[in-house]
């Protein structure tokens, strides 16, 4: 049986975790063992805050309508009971954007949720 040298492929597969970890402090980015260690503990950590993301925008969306709201004397729990009352659909986003573009907007659409729970 021949003898099968893996010193090319092993070279290649640790430059690529170097490069990877370029940036990192210290040893993370000098050393293979850590740098390896630290790559796979971020790519991890990016996975998860992707998805992580789509809650804290939903999270700002929602304290920016709640601050519109209460300026228009509504709680944001009552504009979104109010609008599903009156069978209007629009979206946290579209509200939390028209509640920084165009207060007037919002200020309607939290007159239309008060009529409903009226």
């Amino acid at each position: 049986m021949t003898r099968v040298k893996r010193g090319m492929a092993k070279h290649q597969r640790h430059k690529k975790i170097l490069k990877m970890s370029k940036g990192y402090r210290a040893s993370s980015s000098k050393l293979y063992r850590v740098a390896n260690q630290q790559v796979l503990k971020a790519l991890a950590n990016s996975f998860a805050d992707r998805r992580k993301k789509k809650g804290d925008f939903r999270k700002l969306w929602i304290t920016r309508i709640n601050a519109a709201a209460r300026l228009n004397n509504i709680s944001y729990s009552r504009m979104m009971d109010g609008l599903k009352k009156a069978g209007v659909t629009i979206n946290r986003k579209m509200l939390a954007e028209l509640a920084v573009s165009d207060p007037a907007a919002l200020a309607k659409f939290a007159q239309i949720a008060k009529d409903a729970l009226k």
